[in-house]
């Protein structure tokens, strides 16, 4: 098979997306310089940090930023407790809060929950400057976000197309499907799924929940917490009915025990000809084979329209309360944020995981054709941006555990054949029951 080396192509002027400006000078030095002219070493200071480590881009690009820091500030010490697992974020943080090892400097994707429990502060308003459009959560900001939410589609091997003779990419769902019957005709597996880390499974489920509910009503969530719509309502029933049919039909055989850290290896190996996800998984495919030709589109709906993924959200590195009360603590974790989001370690972090800049400051980092589709997606005013079903906030937020529970039914609907209207009123039953308990 002929191969390429992978193209870095300018990256696009897209004034309301990439930023870029120069740093804000901070001393990195270790010393104090007495009034008699004495230095003394600085009071080393020890704070904890944590994150989403389930995908092994994004945690190398941030434990690759700790380090630049930890250089450049050797009075700070950062511990990095986060470790990649398979097991649900929010449920780890629990366990952390459980065992009193809450971290001080905490990535918060339940920003209400933990707001509310008294586990994370404000954004000190001194950084409230770096960002554009934070989202506010009673009137707050608490967050700051690493990056803005990236766009998903699928990701397809282009010698796969090939193979199976196809030269257009679907205009509709419809198309989409029977491109995956050619595949399927030339004996190729049409998609790759590695649900093992149940986050993988929410991009599917999103991405029909999307198409027919969030599209057109941004304030389902609220409503069905007020009982004005049900899970069973045709649209939520049809949503669902496209995901189980697409798996049962479509996905590896393996996909409840493949890890999502697999997918970029099985995609590039010829193992599977398509994975739908995000633009971090573009750094994960180009190391697995750096001559692999790949592609990225929107997966338009059954009319034609595009949705994807892409409106800002509550989330991002938050003050833990308990940090709060120590000052030096404070200000060394303002210095990080501050050096985090600074132009020239903010720009490698994203490079590293092709993310979208959060900073009022411009960004510029040379990107491939891939991403260029995504910056497109971004700022096409005809493609509808969206949340998934747990990023929602205010009157649209869920419960906090019941992602998790609603992924793991879904699961249980395929693997059993089960009736997607008798599985949405379980799923009805429990989104009443744990917003009682909340």
């Amino acid at each position: 098979m002929q191969r390429k080396q992978w193209m870095r192509l300018q990256a696009v002027p897209l004034a309301a997306i990439l930023l870029l400006t120069a740093c804000r000078g901070h001393g990195t030095g270790n010393s104090l310089v007495t009034s008699g002219g004495a230095a003394e070493p600085k009071k080393e200071v020890h704070f904890s940090i944590a994150y989403a480590a389930g995908d092994p881009a994004t945690k190398q690009a941030i434990a690759a930023t700790i380090e630049a820091f930890m250089q450049a500030h050797p009075d700070i010490i950062i511990q990095d407790s986060s470790e990649l697992s398979s097991s649900a974020y929010l449920d780890w943080l629990k366990l952390k809060d459980a065992v009193g090892e809450f971290p001080d400097l905490v990535e918060i994707r339940d920003t209400d929950a933990f707001a509310s429990a008294g586990k994370i502060v404000e954004l000190p308003s001194g950084l409230l400057e770096l960002f554009d459009n934070l989202p506010q959560v009673n009137g707050k900001v608490w967050n700051a976000p690493l990056f803005v939410s990236a766009p998903q589609g699928i990701i397809y091997s282009k010698q796969a197309y090939a193979r199976a003779g196809i030269t257009r990419l679907p205009q509709t769902y419809g198309e989409f499907l029977d491109i995956q019957k050619k595949l399927k005709a030339v004996g190729m597996t049409p998609l790759v799924v590695g649900a093992k880390d149940i986050f993988h499974l929410g991009f599917w489920v999103n991405k029909f929940l999307i198409d027919e509910v969030y599209d057109k009503d941004p304030d389902w969530n609220a409503k069905r917490t007020a009982k004005q719509v049900s899970f069973t309502d045709h649209n939520v029933v049809q949503a669902m009915t496209n995901f189980k049919e697409l798996f049962q039909t479509d996905v590896n055989e393996g996909w409840l025990s493949t890890n999502d850290n697999q997918t970029a290896s099985m995609l590039t190996s010829g193992k599977a000809a398509q994975l739908y996800s995000g633009t971090w998984m573009f750094s994960q495919i180009e190391e697995a084979d750096p001559g692999f030709e790949y592609g990225f589109y929107a997966l338009p709906d059954r009319s034609g329209k595009r949705n994807v993924v892409g409106l800002p959200s509550p989330t991002g590195w938050s003050l833990s309360a308990e940090a709060a009360k120590d000052t030096e603590k404070t200000e060394a974790i303002k210095e990080f944020i501050r050096f985090f989001f600074a132009p020239e370690p903010y720009s490698k972090f994203l490079a590293g995981i092709n993310g979208l800049p959060s900073t009022k400051e411009k960004i510029t980092y040379d990107t491939g054709e891939q991403m260029q589709e995504a910056l497109k997606l971004m700022a096409d005013p005809d493609v509808t941006k969206s949340l998934m079903i747990n990023n929602w906030w205010g009157d649209n937020l869920i419960p906090p555990d019941f992602r998790n529970w609603f992924y793991k039914l879904l699961e249980e609907m395929i693997l059993t054949d089960g009736d997607v209207t008798e599985y949405m009123n379980r799923a009805d039953r429990e989104y009443d029951r744990q917003v009682q308990d909340n």
